[in-house]
């Protein structure tokens, strides 16, 4: 049986209230996402109906829900106050009197995820212009807690497993999409509670397009790379990992390729560890991309944090000045790109130690062969 790890939510409101009187900010507002579920557990969907969780510098939790929410919503969060509502009401009402009870008219909201409608409703409801909170809530989620690197160790466990799995199934003729679906099905019967994105599987020149769309039509042909960008999620936290493959042989113009991004992908993950500037590691990868004469062929940073969401703070690109911290978890990725003829990248889950870091995936990084 699948047991979620223990998380305190208490502590991670008084870590927002922090964020909040440090900026001077009385109160934020958020819809259903990841900051949602990181600060209440509950996962509700992002629909039509406005669903607002409301946190002010004091502490307090403040919701207003819609009424078809309601049985869950009151039995895992009963201390919040919160409003109901229902379809043939509105919402207006609603959030007329979540501004009557917190009484502040200085309102932030997540200006990254919050719809404009939404906003503003809010600002109709407090008679003020709401504020972008973007900034203030960036540390919120920084760093990971135990029990988040527990998720995720378990969401990157179940994807290396059902890789493997499916490996042993890829055969010359195979569609991308037909690869992709036995990848699926592996994940969800070690214990996935499904894909942490729509997973990525590319043969031959098509994997050069960094985010493409597997296809029914291309069909896996000896000599091709065989690209897998793919994470399964478990309890919100989802794994996020990249393994190129050949299928029968290695054409020997892309071996040095092939070698070089795993190069990079060595620098990178030995690099990791606290206080070590984020725009250096950048450029410590990119330059060993760089020096082996394929400066053209890169596309993308180095990688980026990893958690509730996919891609989250801290990004690993050059200018970023900021250090790595104890308790990240970020992903080092290289990868080199020439247009419909090969992409191969190598993806890596890194935790940010006291003393370094430890890899969370554990694959295998060297050139594979498949499908003989």
């Amino acid at each position: 049986m699948k047991v979620a790890p223990r998380m305190d939510y208490a502590n991670r409101i008084a870590k927002l209230t922090t964020l909040l009187n440090a900026n001077d900010c009385p109160a934020i507002a958020f819809v259903p996402g990841p900051n949602f579920f990181y600060l209440t557990g509950v996962d509700l969907a992002l629909m039509e109906r406005p669903t607002i969780l409301l946190v002010t510098a004091g502490g307090d939790i403040h919701a207003v829900i819609p009424a078809l929410e309601r049985d869950r919503w009151a039995a895992e969060m009963p201390a919040a106050q919160t409003i109901y509502w229902q379809d043939s009401d509105g919402y207006a009402d609603a959030l007329a009197e979540l501004a009557r009870q917190v009484g502040i008219t200085n309102l932030a909201v997540e200006g990254n995820r919050m719809r404009q409608f939404e906003a503003a409703a809010l600002s109709a409801a407090f008679g003020t212009a709401v504020t972008d909170g973007t900034a203030i809530l960036a540390p919120l989620r920084l760093l990971k807690e135990p029990g988040e690197i527990e998720a995720i160790q378990h969401a990157v466990d179940i994807s290396e497993a059902a890789l493997t799995a499916t490996l042993d199934t890829v055969r010359a003729g195979m569609s991308e999409t037909e690869i992709r679906a036995k990848l699926q099905i592996e994940m969800l019967e070690r214990g996935a509670d499904g894909a942490g994105f729509d997973l990525i599987v590319l043969a031959g020149g098509a994997a050069a397009d960094c985010h493409g769309v597997p296809s029914s039509t291309r069909i896996l042909k000896p000599g091709d790379a065989l690209l897998f960008d793919f994470g399964a999620k478990v309890n919100g936290y989802s794994a996020d990992i990249t393994r190129t493959f050949f299928c029968e042989t290695v054409p020997e113009a892309h071996r040095r390729l092939y070698e070089t991004v795993e190069q990079a992908n060595r620098v990178g993950r030995e690099m990791v560890a606290p206080g070590v500037a984020i725009h250096d590691l950048d450029h410590a990868v990119q330059s060993v991309l760089r020096d082996a004469g394929f400066a053209e062929n890169i596309r993308h940073k180095v990688g980026h944090g990893l958690g509730l969401d996919i891609h989250e703070a801290p990004q690993l690109m050059v200018g970023n000045h900021d250090t790595l911290e104890a308790g990240m978890v970020i992903t080092i990725e290289p990868g080199l790109y020439d247009p419909e003829v090969i992409g191969v990248r190598i993806e890596d889950d890194v935790l940010v130690t006291r003393t370094g870091a430890r890899s969370l995936t554990t694959l295998p990084r060297g050139i594979q062969v498949i499908g003989g």
